[in-house]
């Protein structure tokens, strides 16, 4: 299973399971500078909807670089070890490209892409296309438009988006994402006999969706879509989604998470979750295999990581900002050692950030930290981070020659950056820095070594967690929690040393 990771790098991480319910993260597919550029693009930009594919020996993944080359495909026969090089597919315009292996060993495409003559009827008209491509994976023959609107183009369908083609049972079936990936977001399908015929839309369609439901149900999961199918060994069918689980509202700060449910087959057509209408946290595992509790390798239900840096290796969870083009971290031996660099968060390049994904809509996070900063410009401490103008930096400088934590509110494109909280600390030895969200805000505090021994204080402010929410900040992620360090445009030759970094989840549903 792959997942997009628009201007984080590495990019496009790859997760095995043997049983669909406890699932690894084997590598990143996207993970030399060599392979395709990052630079310049903003946080929602980047790499869109990748999916996998595995035929003859070789597994595959298509994916679109927005704004910096578009669509292509790369390749491994081994998914946990290193990627090709993108084959780029100028030919294909328009995003979330997928590859169909027919039985006669032909190869297709399908895509999103624009409306017919690029003359939409409606704002959100887009077509579904196809394309035949040759040994070399270049296209050849004509294109050809598959849907056109949607489910039904007289009803003014927006975004269908997101194609994937299965062979079934002697049928071809189309199965797409539409309404856009908000609330409205929708799982369609289509079926045909031929792979570039008439395909027909499923009379029941949408085979997924929570539009319908009460927004203020009880733990809502939203924004349903982008789908993909699996079957098992044993004749189970699966799909996995995303979705997005907001604490109020549409207000969420965990962006769009896997999910995965149960599948029947009814009158020759697969619905996705056909027992609830509501998206379930807990479904009956296949074949009642229990999820393994296992230490920084879980990625679902209430778990703890926890870093201390003795590997010379960051681990596969980590996220950068864009290619990392230069060693500018080392760790190993129990510390992150980071330089500080002129480049900050709010720029389109790649600053000293080392980041890990919220999962939680409740959790904490905590990294010891050793820095003295020697100017006032030079900054090291914990980014609660969105995206460019939306974050929360929890850092250590020095204001009158004296060390100081401030809490920093970004600027955005209508208000100056703010200072929420400034406190003096030279009563003591700083160790180590928190943040704790409680949904729609940010707690933030700090241990102390004092003369009376180590101290646990709280900052006198929360943080309003909307303004990092993807209904406030736009784009498509959610926040990550980041180590960072910046001398804000000046050179400097100071660094950071974070130590043991720990985050826990404790949401109340997952509990079980």
């Amino acid at each position: 299973m792959v997942n997009s990771t628009f201007a984080y790098y590495p990019g496009i991480p790859i997760f095995h399971s043997t049983d669909l319910v406890n699932w690894e993260q084997i590598g990143s597919a996207i993970n030399r500078p060599s392979q395709l550029d990052l630079d310049s693009q903003r946080v929602s930009r980047g790499l869109f909807a990748p999916a996998i594919r595995y035929h003859n020996g070789v597994f595959y993944i298509t994916c679109t670089l927005i704004d910096h080359g578009g669509n292509f495909i790369i390749t491994a026969k081994n998914p946990a070890e290193a990627w090709s090089n993108p084959v780029w597919l100028p030919a294909v315009n328009g995003i979330d490209p997928s590859l169909f292996f027919d039985d006669n060993n032909k190869i297709y495409i399908v895509y999103n892409s624009e409306a017919p003559d690029n003359k939409p009827l409606y704002e959100g008209h887009r077509t579904i296309r196809l394309r035949e491509l040759n040994d070399q994976l270049q296209p050849m023959g004509e294109e050809k438009i598959l849907v056109n609107g949607g489910t039904d183009i007289s009803q003014k369908p927006v975004w269908i988006e997101a194609p994937h083609i299965y062979k079934i049972n002697g049928w071809y079936y189309l199965m797409c994402a539409q309404g856009g990936t908000s609330t409205n977001h929708s799982e369609v399908i289509f079926r045909s006999k031929t792979v570039n015929g008439n395909f027909v839309s499923y009379k029941n369609n949408p085979i997924l969706t929570q539009t319908n439901l009460n927004p203020q149900r009880k733990n809502p999961i939203t924004c349903t879509g982008h789908a993909d199918l699996v079957e098992t060994p044993k004749g189970k069918w699966y799909a996995v989604f995303l979705g997005c689980r907001p604490y109020e509202d549409n207000y969420f700060n965990t962006g769009r998470e896997t999910f995965m449910t149960p599948v029947i087959w009814k009158d020759g057509f697969p619905i996705i979750n056909p027992q609830d209408k509501a998206i379930q946290y807990h479904y009956p595992t296949p074949n009642n295999v229990v999820m393994k509790e296992t230490a920084n390798k879980m990625f679902s239900g209430n778990y703890i990581f926890k870093d201390n840096f003795t590997d010379r290796v960051l681990d596969n969870r980590y996220l950068f900002l864009r290619n990392v083009r230069e060693k500018w971290y080392e760790t190993g031996n129990g510390n992150l050692t980071m330089q500080l660099r002129p480049e900050t968060c709010s720029m389109l390049g790649n600053p000293s950030f080392i980041g890990f994904r919220q999962a939680h809509l409740k959790n904490r996070v905590s990294v010891s930290l050793h820095f003295s900063a020697q100017k006032e410009n030079e900054q090291a401490g914990l980014l609660v981070f969105q995206n460019e103008m939306h974050y929360y930096f929890f850092c250590k400088t020095i204001r009158n020659g004296r060390p100081v934590l401030l809490l920093i509110k970004s600027a955005t494109d209508k208000e100056p950056a703010q200072e929420l909280a400034a406190e003096y600390i030279d009563d003591g030895i700083l160790s180590k820095l928190r943040i704790s969200c409680n949904g729609d805000t940010y707690a933030f505090g700090y241990d102390i070594r004092t003369k009376n021994g180590l101290e646990h204080r709280k900052l006198n402010v929360t943080a309003d967690a909307k303004f990092l929410s993807t209904q406030t900040a736009g784009g498509f992620v959610g926040c990550l929690y980041a180590m960072y360090a910046t001398s804000n445009g000046v050179a400097s030759d100071n660094s950071a040393r974070f130590g043991t970094f720990e985050y826990a989840g404790e949401d109340e549903v997952l509990k079980k």
